[in-house]
């Protein structure tokens, strides 16, 4: 037990950097798991710093460039080109400004007890460590929302085995050579991470697996039969069983054996409706034109965070798809408030991933692989015509997002792991 911990004892006072590129307001999940980690330590007492930039999903309504207190937390803009993501050279502009950006920052910072670096930018981490170089006390805590350069490399974007893949690989070698802990999404993520980057033995850096997670306190129990989102009423979804997906859809979430089941629904009492945007959401156009399902398959832009519960609410079923070759590098972070809401999940995609664990441990929806456009239209038609069980699997849901997955179970989780030793 760490001195801090111990009965009797108050904890001692932190002083906490977390850095993420995204913050509130910005819509990106990132941004708000790490507004409540920072929230969480500084109603704890801590001294906590945010470091992000001020473009993201959403303008920003800050300027670059100025702190500011925000409550107990400290808040660091950065500034960044902002030049979006419509290019890989667009991208890595804006990745490389922040990465340096936050460099020169966390050099003039006073010292840190504990930096937590998210992934977004990736390889920002890199620029928490500069900070330990200078002073050697500091613990950096690596909480890894994606893998790189594994996750570019199988959707595609990287040839593996390349110079440039070579010297990334190299560089996280160096990285978790450095690290006091890594935060893993789910067991898979955490083996792919420490058995390419570990030390030989699998002990160093010690790593451990907090699944992403939503505010109890945004969903309380009575939000699975909060009153429905207005779009509901529009005449293309009036009176259908919505099979919901809700949020991005990017490079590793095909949409193929989704196209092909709704094309199998064909009686129209099924509205396959896609709410937010992303990598794939011109693609997911195309093949609902190519395959004649507009009235079939529902797309609607983002909708503000604090209308997804009503979403959610108008919503039969949700609809997680992830790729094969995503699993340990992807963790869909959709699946928490989908829970939340009580809702049933429709997954598509690997075993092993934290949806399928989830739904495996838990017994709260249909797991299914690529490919599987027949069952996927089954287990929808049956959560449409079967309510009994349908209401079974969404108690099992909500079970799921209060026993797992909302901030009450993993921010002490994340506590033993900042205030650990």
């Amino acid at each position: 037990m760490s001195r801090s911990s111990r009965p009797g004892r108050p904890p001692r006072t932190r002083r906490i950097t977390i850095v993420n590129q995204f913050y509130p307001p910005d819509l990106a999940p990132t941004a708000h798991l790490a507004a409540s980690l920072a929230e969480h330590r500084a109603n704890r007492g801590d001294e906590v710093t945010v470091i992000t930039g001020v473009a993201g999903y959403v303008p920003a309504p800050v300027a670059a460039g100025r702190d500011r207190s925000e409550g107990r937390i400290r808040r660091i803009h950065l500034w960044t080109p902002a030049l979006g993501k419509s290019t890989s050279a667009k991208r890595l502009s804006d990745y490389t400004s922040f990465l340096a950006m936050t460099a020169a920052r966390l050099a003039v910072l006073r010292r840190q007890d504990v930096i937590v670096s998210l992934t977004t930018p990736p390889y920002v981490v890199v620029a928490a460590l500069f900070h330990k170089l200078l002073r050697r006390r500091t613990r950096i805590v690596l909480w890894s929302m994606d893998c790189y350069p594994d996750a570019v490399e199988r959707l595609g974007s990287m040839r593996p085995g390349g110079l440039v893949s070579r010297v990334l690989r190299a560089v996280n070698r160096w990285v978790f050579r450095h690290l006091d802990t890594v935060v893993c999404l789910d067991g898979s993520m955490r083996d792919l991470l420490i058995g390419s980057y570990g030390s030989p033995d699998g002990d160093r850096p010690p790593a451990t697996v907090i699944p992403n997670w939503e505010a109890a306190a945004a969903f309380p129990p009575e939000t699975v039969d909060a009153t429905p989102w207005p779009g509901y009423s529009d005449d293309d979804l009036v009176d259908r069983f919505v099979v919901l997906y809700l949020g991005n859809l990017g490079y590793g979430h095909p949409v193929d054996t989704v196209v092909e089941a709704a094309a199998l629904g064909g009686d129209g009492d099924v509205a396959w409706v896609f709410i937010g945007g992303g990598a794939r959401w011109e693609s997911l156009e195309q093949k609902r034109h190519q395959h004649h399902l507009e009235n079939t398959i529902v797309i609607r832009g983002y909708v503000p965070k604090a209308d997804t519960p009503a979403v959610m609410a108008g919503a039969g079923c949700a609809l997680i798809v992830l790729a094969d070759k995503a699993l340990g590098v992807m963790s869909p972070s959709k699946l928490h408030a989908n829970l939340a809401a009580g809702l049933p999940i429709v997954y598509v995609g690997p075993a092993g991933s934290n949806v399928d664990e989830a739904i495996v441990r838990f017994g709260c929806g249909v797991s299914l692989r690529a490919g599987d456009a027949a069952g996927l239209a089954a287990a929808v038609a049956r959560l449409r015509d079967a309510p009994s069980w349908r209401a079974e699997l969404s108690a099992n849901a909500r079970r799921a997002f209060e026993e797992a997955y909302c901030d009450r179970v993993t921010l002490p989780a994340f506590d033993a792991v900042i205030d650990g030793s």
